[in-house]
């Protein structure tokens, strides 16, 4: 029986246009985050399942990740995400290195999900992370980071918008408004998580099996319902007031226009201690998060070092090409940019075509030779196909007379270019 020519569910063949597209997106993030100062980073693909037990969560670890033993009866996980690599890295120099540290990546992930649109079992994501800046000033910056690669792309706030949120708010609201324990701390978070995909009769059901009292039930009812700044300071009055000081930060930066207090925001992944934040698209046909991220204060911890302040983000390339898609801010980018394609005549021009190119790519030129030689009609209409700028056909007669003919194939100039000057 013959093999599938299909990749395995849940991945991706990613032929030359989709290369380009890839290329495209990492491209315009990297050169954002190099202009905040963020270096480049990259870990290994599998890594002790241990990492991803200390600080990943029970459902990651025990539904998504693809686990084995290796030869050496070691338990090892292809990494399903990327902030206990980059912990673990940091663990390491953060003693010898000035903070903060500023890194990026686009690591390549694995989860073991059902596939559908926007989630795949093997995809990209684009990391940022910033180690060791002072209280506040780091999670300013994430967000000013997330907004700038958005724009990058043309995006505004009509398109999306940052959902905000703070383990350390909801945390005091828990504790000294509802007067849970750790373990119905534990099971409210799940709750409030997956609130928003529930009808809310299921929510106060579930909320009353957690706190056994329906003044409390309707007390953490007013907590989902609290949906703007002002209503923030009210719970505020005598509560964590970081998240306060932290909205009135972004407001003064200019922020407002793309940041929401929402307190269905908390994040699945245990080792979020602060902010907490998702990018939602906002077009109706794709309303789902592009982005997600928060503050980690104990990451290093798990490490044996003193707790080091950390806020990050994670962005599938899934989910943002999706956006990208649906709101029409991708370039064309179905046919490869080729600046010029040379074609020969005869064969007695071979020589002098190669050599010709070769002068054109050391001038930054992006030259394909038609190789082998061949008619102008047979040139044409691989010509059509590929769609170069420019098409430069050489053959005897040209160079006995040492010119050359350079078609524009928009506007279907003809220019006459000495062979001696065509690479000026």
């Amino acid at each position: 029986m013959a093999l599938s020519k299909a990749p395995y569910k849940g991945t991706r063949d990613f032929f030359p246009e989709q290369m380009r597209l890839r290329n495209y997106i990492f491209s315009k993030m990297a050169e954002v985050s190099e202009l905040y100062a963020y270096e480049p980073y990259d870990g290994p693909m599998v890594e002790e399942l241990d990492l991803y037990r200390a600080k990943s969560g029970e459902e990651l670890i025990n539904d998504q990740v693809y686990k084995f033993i290796d030869r050496g009866d070691r338990e090892v996980a292809i990494r399903p995400e990327m902030t206990p690599t980059v912990a673990r890295m940091v663990a390491q120099i953060h003693r010898e290195v000035a903070k903060p540290l500023r890194w990026y990546s686009f690591p390549n992930l694995m989860r073991y999900e059902k596939p559908q649109k926007g989630r795949l079992r093997e995809f990209w994501q684009y990391n940022a992370d910033i180690f060791g800046a002072p209280e506040g000033l780091g999670d300013v910056e994430i967000i000013q980071l997330a907004v700038g690669i958005m724009k990058s792309f043309g995006a505004n706030s009509s398109h999306f918008e940052i959902l905000i949120n703070d383990r350390r708010f909801v945390d005091s609201i828990f504790t000294e408004v509802l007067k849970c324990d750790e373990t119905q701390k534990q099971r409210l978070y799940k709750l409030v998580d997956k609130s928003t995909k529930i009808p809310m009769d299921k929510v106060r059901e579930e909320a009353l099996l957690i706190l056994q009292d329906a003044d409390k039930v309707q007390k953490f009812q007013k907590y989902l319902d609290t949906k703007s700044f002002n209503d923030v300071k009210v719970w505020l009055a005598n509560s964590e007031n970081s998240l306060q000081s932290y909205l009135e930060r972004l407001e003064s930066l200019g922020l407002q226009e793309y940041v929401k207090f929402d307190p269905t925001i908390v994040r699945g992944l245990d080792y979020y201690t602060g902010v907490v934040f998702e990018i939602f698209d906002k077009h109706p046909d794709n309303r789902r998060a592009i982005a997600g991220g928060g503050a980690f204060a104990n990451l290093l911890a798990i490490f044996g070092e003193q707790p080091l302040p950390g806020i990050g983000f994670g962005m599938g390339e899934v989910t943002l090409t999706d956006f990208l898609k649906t709101h029409n801010l991708l370039p064309d980018l179905s046919k490869q940019h080729i600046d010029i394609l040379v074609a020969y005549m005869d064969t007695a021009s071979e020589k002098t075509i190669l050599e010709l190119s070769q002068r054109l790519r050391d001038s930054k030129v992006k030259v394909e030779v038609y190789l082998g030689e061949a008619k102008p009609k047979k040139v044409f209409s691989y010509t059509d196909k590929k769609q170069p700028n420019f098409v430069l056909m050489l053959g005897a007669d040209e160079i006995a007379g040492g010119e050359l003919q350079l078609k524009n194939l928009k506007t279907k100039d003809v220019h006459k270019v000495s062979i001696s000057d065509v690479d000026k």
